[in-house]
This record gives C-alpha cells, structure tokens and sequence, in this order.
C-alpha cells in the first residue's frame, strides 16, 4: 500500500517575522522544561492538549517525543480516551485532568476541585510547573493551529 501524503504550506512565519518574540518563547519553553516533573508524564500532557487545539505539527513533534522516550505507542492511541483507558496511572490521569480543563478553560473555569484532585498527586512546586508546562504548550499549539509556521515532513 503506497502512502500519499499532502504538503499543508506554512501561513505566517510568525518566528522569522518577529524574531524577538520567537526568542523570548523558545526561552519561555526552555524554561518549562527545567521541572522536576517526569519527560514522559509531560509529552502526555503536550500530545493531549495539542490534540484538543488541533495543533498537528505539536501532535506529531510530542508523540515521536514521546515514543523516542520509551513511552509505549498503545497509550499515545489512548490518550483521547484516557478516562475509559487502563493505560495511564493515577498521576498521569490527574495531570491530564488538569490539561483538559486548562485547556478547555473557554468553555468552563478551572475548578477548585480538579486542582484539589490534581494537587494529591502533585507537591506544590510540581503542580506550578504543570500548570506553567500546560500554559506554554497551549501557547505553542495557539502559534501552531493559528500561523501553521513550521512545516510538518
């Protein structure tokens, strides 16, 4: 079976055209990777915010990320339907709680409970950085699903 693939252009080089923001994201984003969180737990967490966004070029940047790391590609297949899946242990399940209602925040507010739920998983310091790794990806995938700026081969 031969597989045929489409070019999807990039729209606006949103990195190129303004360098200087370009600069301070990927700053940003470093920084957000300095956690003590686990590299696996925060490729979930990128993969299934960027699915919600519709971000393709981060879906398929977190999920290669993700197996390149060990992580098994069942669980990324999953990872739409994490509550129904067996897959995911009960502090990736709270980070993915987290992300959802981050993520999904225009649709209803962040409630007390799911950070609640999400913080007995979580020390102090490592639930700020999960909520600071979630609002940089959802940043990116913003950039992605908005601009396309970065092609996907």
């Amino acid at each position: 079976m031969t597989q045929t693939t489409t070019e999807v252009p990039v729209r606006v080089a949103v990195g190129d055209l303004a360098p200087h923001i370009n600069k301070a994201m990927n700053a940003l984003d470093a920084a957000a990777r300095n956690t003590r969180l686990e590299a696996g737990l925060l490729e979930l967490v990128r993969t299934r915010a960027s699915q919600i966004n519709g971000c393709a070029y981060c879906v398929d940047t977190h999920t290669r990320d993700a197996v390149e790391g060990g992580d098994d590609p069942r669980r990324l297949y999953a990872l739409p339907v994490w509550r129904e899946s067996p897959f995911f242990t009960p502090r990736e399940r709270a980070a993915l709680e987290l992300t959802e209602a981050m993520t999904r925040l225009s649709q209803s507010p962040v409630g007390d409970d799911t950070i609640t739920r999400t913080a007995e998983h979580f020390t102090e310091v490592e639930l700020a950085e999960l909520i600071w790794s979630i609002t940089v990806i959802n940043a990116w995938n913003m950039l992605g699903a908005t601009a396309r700026p970065w092609p996907l081969s």
